[in-house]
């Protein structure tokens, strides 16, 4: 078996069909499909069991309660007989023939741990759709990744392939909505060479019910403590105003100052603003600043 795809699904009767559709597809065939019901109440169970039937590829697994997102990934690697994995939420899709595109790099680089492709992003408004591109590039180096390639930004587990011995080991972390961002850094520690390239197409589908549409002041402050721990190691302006905004909506969202370690870097209006007033006093400002333009509507 050349490559093993998990899809948990949780109440996903109205978006699994069109995302194993996709799957199924791909003129890629040389795969394992595992579906995981983790405790769904809607008619999830069921289109699983229908696809199950239809191709030999599909298997499902049933856990018995609600387990999450990072739980029913788990689950699956522990079934996953590929040489690579990879991971697809159930409200998303892959574009056409994206394994097949994906598959034959890594069949003329054997070395590659893993791939990044590029992902589309849908919000429903024409406006907000997104499509996140990627230059083909070998990286050897984490701080390269993270900082130059901006890895920080699309720390997602599902528009990547990798080579499953990497997880040996490794679990993604229970009861954490940003698993994906604490997680990559740690399957980074073990690969010696992976690429971004620019073949291949994940759909990522809004769903305003989903884990960011949901994150509250704890699920931010999981995510900033995520990028506190690679901060001491990896660090440039860029990023640390990246984890600054985390910080901010961490204090709108729970009224806590977080903790922020200092670094010299001035280069935006917000991190002048954090050496004149401090992190407290910037905090504040931010949070009457969004308040003022909710009022006014601009």
């Amino acid at each position: 078996m050349r490559l093993s795809i998990i899809i948990p699904a949780y109440q996903a009767e109205t978006t699994l069909r069109r995302c194993l559709d996709s799957v199924l597809s791909q003129s890629f065939r040389d795969v394992q499909v595992i579906l995981v019901d983790d405790a769904s109440t809607d008619g999830t169970h069921a289109l699983m069991e229908e696809y199950c039937q239809r191709d030999h590829r599909v298997q499902m697994l049933t856990l018995q309660k609600n387990e999450g997102l990072s739980q029913a990934r788990n689950h699956g690697l522990h079934k996953a007989h590929g040489e690579y994995v990879t991971f697809i939420d159930s409200d998303d899709a892959l574009g056409k023939d994206t394994l097949q595109a994906v598959m034959e790099i890594i069949n003329v680089h054997p070395d590659y741990d893993f791939v990044e492709y590029p992902i589309y992003e849908h919000y429903g408004n024409i406006r907000r759709q997104h499509l996140l591109q990627f230059p083909r590039r070998e990286y050897k180096s984490i701080e390269d990744y993270w900082l130059e390639g901006h890895a920080y930004q699309h720390s997602y587990a599902c528009n990547k392939i990798y080579r499953t011995e990497i997880f040996k080991g490794l679990a993604f972390p229970k009861d954490e909505k940003f698993e994906d961002v604490a997680m990559l850094p740690l399957l980074l520690s073990r690969c010696h060479l992976w690429a971004t390239i620019s073949v291949g197409l994940y759909l990522y589908y809004d769903n305003p019910t989903g884990i960011t549409a949901k994150a509250d002041g704890k699920a931010l402050h999981q995510l900033l403590d995520n990028h506190l721990r690679i901060i001491p190691k990896i660090c440039n302006a860029e990023y640390y105003a990246h984890v600054l905004n985390i910080a901010l909506d961490v204090y709108e969202n729970t009224g806590i100052v977080p903790r922020l370690p200092d670094k010299p870097y001035n280069n935006t209006t917000k991190l002048r603003l954090k050496h004149l007033i401090g992190l407290k006093g910037l905090c504040q400002v931010n949070k009457l600043a969004h308040r003022f333009y909710r009022k006014t509507g601009r």
